[in-house]
């Protein structure tokens, strides 16, 4: 099933273009932030949203294989960046519930 990018603008007028984070990907992110952080509610989900972030105005970023790689994506995105990728997520999701609903 072919997709189209999916993309959000954020509050710096920043195009962020979103990956898809499927289980595989998941797997891999907790690999990435190491067994410690990946106890960590809030630092996960920090990086959760980091992770799901492909591109900034058409400059790819590296799907993250490291603690370090996360902390720079995140500097990358800033708080418009991440509060841009949350709302999409969160979007999506709400979207996703109400699907499943009418099944």
């Amino acid at each position: 099933m072919s997709e189209s990018p999916r993309e959000v603008t954020d509050g710096r007028g920043r195009r962020i273009r979103l990956r898809r984070v499927g289980a595989l990907e998941k797997l891999r992110l907790l690999k990435a932030v190491g067994p410690v952080l990946a106890q960590n509610e809030a630092y996960l989900g920090v990086a959760l949203l980091a992770y799901s972030a492909a591109a900034i105005d058409d400059v790819p970023l590296p799907v993250p294989t490291s603690e370090a790689q996360i902390e720079m994506i995140v500097d990358r995105l800033g708080e418009a960046g991440l509060a841009a990728v949350a709302a999409a997520l969160k979007e999506e999701d709400e979207a996703e519930t109400v699907a499943l609903a009418k099944k």
